[in-house]
């Protein structure tokens, strides 16, 4: 028999308390999801509150003219919506995060690792974008210093952050109907009293001049492009649906569409009108018509005197930053937590990467990233590029067309493979090459298309390795050592509970399988912490 020492069960106790709250690293049982369809895509679309939407649109827009702003911000929405639908739905439907189902679908159980650290980048590199625009409301509001700020808006989503899904559905659900009101109100005053704005800024040309350029295009695309991992933020909630049936199935699908890759559709028009905005004041804020608070603010006192034009300004800020803000700190700790643990077999808890997250965020906004935010969205757009659009591929492609990958997610330890040669090497190389174009490696003329190169080498080559390896390393074992399937006949997730003879908990049939100990059932986190590799069942 296979005994921990007291201080590994200890651990491997605390562990398994601390993942009931939110199932860090494990799937989202029925038991716990009893949220309705509405409810779980409110919360989901509460954390695109953010203004960063304003800011890129902005300054694409400002860059290379509306046209071609307008244009490359559909092309990116089209490109994320595409990919996002089959993220979504295995989200929603089984019930797992985006690294859970990234493991089954091309990764492997250590590969992974590599698009976790992707994501975890994504959400820092937002967080410190989201602090600085909020930073900067409280600047322009209040007075307070920029320093200060970064710190303040660091150290508020600390405490709403720690609980998981059940405050976050509250906060966002909230706080929904106020900032639209705030956000939306001012846009349609602006344009219903001043409609030859509309007009003029269609025609604007940018500060390149010329008229709708493909090389522009794309530049533009690639910047939105970057915003494409936010599928994984979304896909931290949908995971908290209730199983589809025949009774909510139409809200089942509408919610997971909506506040899954219907993300995009709220974030295109958030950028075109960021780069309305900044084009109706940048005869007077200059440089800073790029900052939302400047955007805003300049509507408000169309129609508001300056001491209650200032003050909404700020609260809206306020209250998106923090929208958006507690999302990108709890799916940041979810993705750390995660890698972390894999890979050292000790779990140290959440609220580690939470603090963690934040201290990286506020050391980027100290820096001033949000100065050269745009050339950071860029280079960062190839590696979510990458990810997303193999991840993507393998499951349209390789699971549904090639049926060379199975169908059923797989994320447990012992049953997949350290590393799948599929997404990985679609995944590097998909990276590396869009990235060495993008910094000029294959010449200044095709630069500007290294997003698009991402995604057709990843879309392409996926499928090509799946049919190289002849699906050979998708699972390490077909059999979890259970008689009792994981899916019904439906494909819904299985509720029969089990409990784990390592930490005496309830889990659901899609969370337990076989230990290596005759007899003995285990649960995903406990054979995930199993430091020895003793309990876990050997390759079939």
């Amino acid at each position: 028999m296979v005994v921990g020492s007291p201080r590994e069960d200890v651990a491997r106790d605390q562990a398994v308390r601390e993942t009931l709250e939110d199932y860090t690293l494990r799937f989202a049982p029925r038991s716990y999801r009893r949220w309705k369809p509405g409810v779980v895509a409110t919360t989901a679309l509460g954390g695109i509150a953010y203004l960063a939407d304003f800011s890129i649109g902005a300054g694409i827009g400002l860059s290379y003219g509306t046209l071609n702003a307008l244009v490359a911000i559909l092309v990116a929405a089209l490109i994320i919506f595409v990919t996002g639908v089959p993220l979504a739905y295995y989200g929603a439907r089984y019930n797992i995060d985006l690294d859970l189902i990234t493991r089954g679908a091309g990764f492997g159980y250590y590969g992974s690792v590599l698009t976790s650290v992707i994501f975890g980048s994504f959400t820092f590199i937002f967080f410190a974008t989201e602090g600085a625009i909020m930073a900067q409301g409280l600047h322009v509001g209040l007075g307070v210093p920029l320093w200060l700020g970064y710190l303040i808006t660091t150290l508020v989503v600390v405490p709403l952050v720690i609980y998981g899904m059940k405050a976050l559905s509250k906060l966002q659900v909230w706080t929904t109907p106020l900032w639209l009101l705030l956000m939306v109100g001012p846009i349609g005053y602006l344009v219903v009293v001043d409609p030859s704005s509309v007009s003029d800024w269609l025609a604007f040309a940018g500060e390149e001049g010329g008229g709708l350029n493909a090389a522009s295009v794309m530049l533009g695309a690639g910047v939105a492009l970057s915003l494409m991992a936010q599928i994984g933020e979304q896909i931290d909630y949908l995971r908290f649906m209730p199983p589809r049936t025949e009774a909510n199935k139409r809200s089942w699908w509408l919610s997971t569409l909506v506040a899954g890759p219907g993300w995009v559709v709220f974030g295109a028009i958030k950028q075109a009108t960021g780069a309305f905005l900044a084009f109706f004041i940048m005869g007077v804020a200059g440089a800073a018509a790029t900052e939302p608070v400047q955007q805003f603010l300049g509507v408000y006192e169309l129609f508001l005197p300056a001491w209650l034009a200032i003050p909404l300004a700020v609260v809206l800020v306020v209250l998106s930053q923090v929208k958006i803000n507690v999302t990108n700190a709890y799916s940041g700790s979810l993705t750390w937590t995660n890698s972390f643990t894999r890979i050292t077999k000790h779990y140290p808890g959440r609220i580690v990467f939470v603090l963690a997250n934040l201290a990286v965020a506020l050391i980027l906004m100290e820096a001033d990233m949000f100065a050269f935010l745009n050339s950071v969205l860029s280079f960062y757009a190839n590696c979510a590029i990458a990810w997303v659009c193999t991840v993507a591929a393998d499951i349209m492609i390789n699971k549904f067309v090639l049926k060379l990958s199975p169908k059923e997610p797989e994320f447990r330890r012992g049953m997949l493979h350290a590393v799948n040669p599929v997404g990985v090497t679609a995944f590097l190389t998909s990276a590396i090459v869009s990235i060495a174009m993008y910094f000029g490696a294959f010449g200044e003329a095709v630069a500007p298309y290294s997003p698009i190169a991402a995604v057709v080498i990843a879309v392409v080559l996926t499928p090509v390795m799946a049919i190289a390896t002849r699906g050979r390393f998708a699972l390490r074992r077909t059999d979890d050592g259970i008689p009792e399937p994981r899916f019904d006949v439906d494909g819904t997730p299985v509720a029969t509970i089990y409990t784990c003879d390592y930490c005496s908990q309830e889990f659901e049939r899609p969370d337990v399988l076989a230990s290596a100990e005759p007899g003995k059932i285990i649960c995903s986190l406990c054979v995930t912490t199993d430091k020895t590799g003793a309990l876990v069942l050997p390759a079939s």
